[in-house]
């Protein structure tokens, strides 16, 4: 029979001085944590529901609307490994409340001057400081909480998908109204969180031991001779391309073939699909880190997902593209806890760095990849033929992750 004296609030802890202290941090930790997730999204997706009153106000080219949208994704891979750079510099919470501000100011600026120049350069500022944001979390999490990793990062990851809905959602029916139709400050008022966010941290946030200024100068650049970072990139990167292709792609899929009525369900479902996930993964996490079946597991749902997307009709489609949606977030949940789980504490930022880096870049190329086999072939289903590829991928390298050990500090 288990003793009492092991529960964690048995009397003895509660008659000790710093349980109370550390429930409190990790209530605090967690917090924060979620609430820096949503960040991560807030700004990001409060423009698609406004692109067309930005398309007719600043008369805008397709050529145009797409650089816009894309440039996100390009500033997640190219500013991934300069903040790495600031996290050596500065430490995890001074980084994470550099990105918070940059990304608030950079998107509250977009729509302060009619000009398609300037829109594009606050894009880059909200995407840069959101790339540092982004580069943070993983450390933070092994910094703040570094005996609850799988948990804690389901918990902020739960907090990205939230951020990804909650513009989507409200942009229209709720923030319009209340700025009288302005989508330029209908971004204003999606910053205001995150820069309240931002002063939560730099309160709130645990503060790294004093080390009487002593403490070793970290490093920042990472080892691109590491098989580590390639393994861990590739693998995040295949389900970044998934994602971003199949979104890309379902709609002119669906109405080539003539099923333009299951356009809009098909998005919600492979979007929708994400928090079932992050929600289970809340739960189980802690107990499937470092195994490698989650992630064959879902690899095939992937390929699977992707075959009933390209053959199936209807709702079956929709199901597909949940399912889709269902396999790629509690994999991205996954493998974003690897870095301060296989790393020392002094290099998770490094490696994280780096893995964005790879990732993203992935997003980028594969979803090029099936336009032109599409353009290529003049064969709609061709396009999703590298979004099969990314499923098996995964497959294959899952295994090695039983056999990477974690390194110690």
């Amino acid at each position: 029979m288990t003793s009492n004296l092991s529960h964690p609030m048995s009397a003895s802890s509660l008659n000790n001085p710093n349980v109370v202290p550390s429930q409190m941090r990790l209530l605090t930790s967690l917090l924060l944590l979620w609430l820096a997730g949503v960040a991560l999204r807030l700004t990001i997706l409060a423009v698609p529901p406004v692109i067309p009153m930005i398309h007719d106000e600043l008369h805008l080219s397709a050529t145009q609307v797409g650089i816009l949208t894309g440039l996100p994704s390009m500033l997640f891979a190219f500013a991934a490994v300069p903040g790495s750079l600031l996290i050596a510099r500065l430490g995890v919470r001074a980084a994470l409340v550099v990105g918070l501000a940059i990304t608030a100011i950079g998107s509250a600026l977009r729509g302060a001057l009619p000009d398609i120049g300037w829109l594009y350069a606050m894009t880059i500022a909200m995407g840069a400081g959101v790339a540092i944001m982004q580069v943070t979390m993983p450390p933070a999490v092994r910094t703040w909480l570094p005996n609850r990793i799988g948990f804690a990062t389901a918990v902020y990851t739960n907090g990205l998908l939230i951020g990804e809905i909650l513009p989507v959602a409200l942009m229209l029916p709720l923030v319009l109204p209340m700025v009288h139709g302005s989508w330029q400050w209908g971004f204003v008022t999606w910053s205001a969180p995150v820069a309240v966010i931002a002063v939560a941290v730099m309160a709130f946030a645990p503060r790294a031991p004093s080390t009487n200024g002593m403490a070793p100068r970290r490093r920042w650049w990472p080892d691109w001779h590491s098989t580590l970072i390639w393994r861990l990139g590739i693998m995040l990167g295949t389900i970044n391309a998934t994602y971003f292709a199949t979104n890309a792609f379902l709609p002119d899929y669906l109405r080539s073939n003539g099923q333009s009525e299951w356009i809009s369900a098909g998005l919600t479902g492979l979007n929708a699909g994400q928090l079932p996930a992050s929600f289970i993964l809340l739960a189980v996490a802690g107990r499937l880190e470092r195994k490698a079946w989650p992630y064959v597991a879902c690899g095939m749902l992937c390929l699977l997902a992707t075959l009933g997307i390209v053959f199936g009709t209807g709702a079956w489609v929709v199901a597909a593209a949940t399912l889709q949606g269902f396999a790629a977030a509690a994999i991205l949940i996954l493998v974003l806890a690897l870095p301060p789980l296989l790393s020392p504490p002094n290099d998770v930022h490094r490696i994280t760095a780096a893995m964005f880096t790879i990732s993203y870049s992935c997003a980028v190329i594969v979803p090029v990849i099936s336009g032109v086999l599409w353009d290529l072939s003049g064969i709609a289903a061709l396009a999703f033929l590298p979004i099969a590829l990314c499923g098996i991928l995964l497959v294959f390298l899952a295994p090695a992750i039983n056999h990477v050990r974690a390194m110690e500090s």
